[in-house]
């Protein structure tokens, strides 16, 4: 499969998890996929299964350890686009997170709405402003329960 053909089904397949957390936040097919974090589990699935493929042929000199080492891993189209599907089930995982969260703690949707296009084009700020509509309408900085 094209590098190219696989960005672009792996952007589709994101469409309806988002749609659905912006649209039908509360409806129980939402509420089952956000629970089961199946699509950004698929991904990640997907993402894996890549990654190994490519382990044995990465790029002269590429790695993770410097930014000039990770410039030469992203030459490689067939990188770039195992990165893009991390950076696609991450954020998809922390806007269905958002959206859940919203509604334990009983925050408007309506709010919530510019956190997830946010979360969705730009990741951290998306999620950075959740935590701040958080902070400001329930003055909670804990994400997570302490037991």
């Amino acid at each position: 499969m094209s590098t190219e053909l696989l960005f672009s089904l792996c952007n589709m397949a994101i469409i309806p998890g988002w749609l659905l957390l912006v649209f039908l936040p509360k409806w129980k097919w939402t509420l089952g996929l956000i629970s089961s974090a199946i699509i950004p589990f698929t991904l990640a699935l997907i993402y894996g299964g890549l990654f190994l493929t490519r382990l044995g042929s990465m790029p002269e000199g590429g790695g993770f350890g410097t930014l000039p080492e990770l410039m030469i891993l992203f030459s490689d189209p067939y990188l770039v686009t195992v990165g893009w599907i991390h950076y696609l089930a991450f954020d998809l995982f922390i806007g269905s997170w958002e959206v859940q969260d919203a509604q334990k703690q009983g925050i408007s949707h309506w709010f919530v709405i510019p956190c997830l296009g946010l979360t969705l084009m730009l990741g951290p700020i998306g999620f950075a402003l959740y935590l701040l509509l958080r902070y400001v309408s329930k003055r909670k900085l804990l994400v997570f329960e302490q037991t």
